[in-house]
């Protein structure tokens, strides 16, 4: 039963703690009989007693939450396509093509190329807490600058965020010379001077315009545990609800009927002389590299998003469908809103398919929402090939990354416990810790914290899951990669994507064979 399967899930969810009592009505999602007496356990009768409060998954700051609806195609209903002849990038000689000589690194970028080891890249889930958490951990930042409490701001404009400055000087106390540190802003970071700060007095030189995500199409959302912090933030410039400054939000915080406070920022409203604009900003200020994110907005804003991008020559064009996942998103707006990511990824490739037919400038581009494994990764790159060069996964490294610092924790309890050597607990607990330690003289080893040796793990994983599939479909770098890698298991598949139905595919190939 794939064909046309797409269902909700309404008025109850693990994201916001509600069930119901009996089975539901599929439509309405209300329990079949809805008792009078009953305690509320669905999002309707919690909602009756904390209001907007379950609007949003929860708990805030301990949870990454994705979709739960059943979109009508997705990853899975698409196959690697497999063959036993020939090799491409590498002498077809059995003892050569192994999957270990399979090269899964690339690079980006017009005029300044960052190097890649692997075709994957983290937004880390910008200024909620969980990010905050865990980034000494996390590779790539977003930007938090008015977020920062600690943050010096003068006549409406950053001069300082600690914050900022550590995650930008952890980033580079590691870095290898691949990859890069990209810094995002919504509409309030500009109006703080977010760009002008990072870029001129941190040195920061990949730069990215956002006009949103595959989670939401509003501006970004935190909560803020308590009234200074929430009174703080409304001084910056950010719409805060409920209103801390007012004397009743203030009796009623007070009373502990409030328990939390909303920060939203305000939403994108995208021109095209404002984006160039922008763009040119930012390459005055100094900045190297230039990106554009946008989500997962009508067709008619995945065009615009593409053509601005072609027009402004940007280093990066991410698109971010429906379905992946976020720290704090409406709930309901997080499934029932915007397109789902395969759908929008055939639809960028068929837009920019008509720009290189005109002989336009293509941007190298990366792919979001809700990818985790390496398969998802060979898929969305053939799905997009040409074009496509990068994955961007949020949810599924932030949750290696929160397992190892859990693991590593542990170990250090045991440790204090036992009077073991921390170095040699991580060695036995963390497999790939002896390629750290090749790495890394051992001494300074126990600086990695178990996050750091959580993610490097996974992505050590999906490398090798990769060369895997990629060796098994003799495609030994990642340029070789391309759509006839793939086949479609549905008929809807295979209309929605273009990939050929599996019954279909390889049919004049057959027919040359069997004559």
């Amino acid at each position: 039963m794939w064909e046309g399967l797409s269902r909700s899930k309404p008025n109850r969810s693990p994201a916001t703690l509600t069930k119901n009592r009996v089975n539901p009505s599929p439509v309405s999602g209300i329990c079949v009989t809805c008792l009078d007496g009953c305690s509320g356990p669905c999002e309707i009768g919690r909602s009756a007693v904390r209001g907007r409060e379950l609007l949003y998954p929860m708990p805030f700051g301990k949870v990454t939450s994705g979709a739960e609806k059943d979109y009508p195609v997705d990853f899975s209903y698409f196959n690697v396509q497999g063959t036993c002849v020939g090799a491409q990038g590498i002498e077809a000689d059995p003892d050569k093509a192994i999957f270990p000589a399979v090269d899964v690194s690339t690079e980006i970028g017009v005029n300044s190329k960052i190097k890649l080891g692997f075709p994957a890249f983290t937004g880390a889930l910008g200024s909620t807490e969980i990010a905050q958490n865990h980034w000494e951990s996390m590779a790539i930042a977003a930007a938090i600058c008015g977020m920062d409490p600690a943050a010096v701001i003068k006549k409406g404009r950053i001069v300082k965020s600690p914050e900022m400055e550590r995650r930008v000087k952890v980033f580079r106390k590691w870095h290898q010379g691949r990859g890069d540190l990209i810094v995002q802003a919504n509409v309030e970071d500009t109006r703080l001077g977010v760009p002008e700060y990072v870029i001129g007095e941190l040195g920061v030189e990949f730069f990215e315009v956002k006009w949103g995500q595959g989670a939401k199409d509003i501006g970004g959302e935190v909560k803020l545990p308590n009234l200074d912090r929430a009174r703080q933030l409304t001084d910056r410039g950010y719409i805060v609800l409920p209103d801390p400054h007012d004397p009743l939000t203030e009796e009623q915080y007070n009373l502990r009927g409030i328990r939390e406070f909303e920060r939203h920022s305000r939403v994108n409203l995208v021109t095209e002389e404002g984006f160039f604009k922008t763009v040119e900003h930012l390459r005055r200020l100094g900045a190297k590299r230039v990106s554009l994110k946008t989500g997962a907005y009508r067709p008619a804003d995945l065009a615009r998003a593409v053509k601005f991008a072609s027009q402004a020559r940007v280093d990066l064009l991410t698109v971010d469908g429906a379905g992946g996942g976020t720290g704090m998103s409406p709930w309901a707006m997080m499934n029932e809103w915007g397109i789902p990511t395969v759908h929008l990824e055939c639809l960028l490739h068929q837009y920019l398919s008509r720009l290189q037919a005109k002989g336009e400038f293509i941007p190298d581009c990366a792919i979001a929402g809700g990818l985790s494994m390496e398969d998802h990764v060979f898929k969305a790159l053939a799905l997009g090939a040409p074009f496509v060069k990068l994955v961007c996964m949020g949810r599924a490294i932030m949750t290696a990354t929160m397992v190892g610092n859990l693991e590593g924790k542990k170990l250090e309890e045991k440790c204090r416990h036992e009077g073991m050597d921390i170095k040699e607990a991580y060695l036995e607990h963390f497999t790939e810790c002896i390629d750290l330690r090749r790495r890394y003289p051992l001494g300074k080893y126990a600086r990695i914290p178990g996050g750091g040796v959580g993610m490097y793990s996974y992505i050590k994983r999906m490398t090798q899951g990769l060369q895997q599939f990629m060796a098994g479909s003799r495609k030994f770098a990642l340029k070789y990669i391309d759509r006839g890698d793939l086949m479609a298991l549905t008929r809807e598949a295979a209309e929605v994507s273009g990939i050929p139905y599996v019954m279909d595919a390889d049919a004049k190939e057959v027919d040359r064979i069997l004559g």
